[in-house]
């Protein structure tokens, strides 16, 4: 299997690149909209619709991927909350380590904040490394992580969850206290539903989980989804 090591000038003590990443594809990473009937995906890294403004390297195909195991647990999630006229809608599920990089790139570049007031107005950019809101290793490019929200089946409209997804800040933690009830509500069933298939949250963004057995845990990955 082919590795690249890690020299890519964006590394730092704060945030480390991993020592190698794997180019070529498993076998046990499937299509999640191959699989799951009635899967919405939205790919926000795909277009513009993100917090750099512009699609990133890594997602010139548009397609959500998951290790086999991640998505059998993510359709037992759609096939319970399907009665209940409720689907998940992806934002991000495999991420090549390369877009990974490039986050760590941007992010020096204190100059570009053309998606400061929608995605993190409440901070500088250089907060953004320095607060632990851009990582690197990330679980995503494991193949095992995920980035959702619920949706209506019947129009497909977002469930509210109080924030959108990759608002940096506060107010995209899990338990943030300043919420509407129905927010709240929201975020405690997104939660309880994943947790209840094998998935694991995280303090600092609600829409973000793993799965616990993720068959990966310490290889990388840097294929383009084809």
């Amino acid at each position: 299997m082919t590795r690249l090591m890690n020299t890519n000038p964006a590394a730092s003590p704060a945030c480390p690149l991993p020592q190698t990443v794997h180019y070529e594809r498993p076998d046990t990473f499937v299509c999640l909209t191959e699989m799951i009937d009635g899967l919405l995906t939205d790919l926000k890294y795909a277009g513009a619709d993100n917090f750099i403004g512009h699609p990133l390297p890594g997602y010139e195909h548009n397609q959500a991927l998951l290790t086999h195991p991640a998505a059998l647990a993510l359709q037992a999630v759609q096939n319970q909350l399907r009665p209940l006229g409720l689907g998940v809608k992806v934002f991000d599920a495999y991420r090549p380590q390369r877009t990974v990089n490039f986050f760590l790139q941007w992010a020096q570049d204190l100059s570009d904040t053309r998606m400061k007031d929608i995605y993190y107005p409440g901070m500088d950019k250089s907060e953004l490394l320095s607060g632990g809101y851009l990582n690197s290793p990330s679980g995503h490019s494991r193949g095992s992580t995920v980035d959702l929200t619920l949706i209506r089946l019947s129009d497909h409209s977002e469930l509210d969850m109080g924030t959108r997804f990759d608002f940096f800040g506060p107010q995209s933690w899990t338990s943030f206290s300043s919420l509407l009830p129905l927010q709240r509500s929201n975020r405690e069933f997104l939660q309880k539903i994943m947790h209840s298939h094998g998935f694991t949250g995280i303090r600092e963004e609600w829409w973000h989980f793993t799965l616990n057995n993720e068959p990966y845990t310490e290889d990388y990955f840097d294929f383009i989804p084809s």
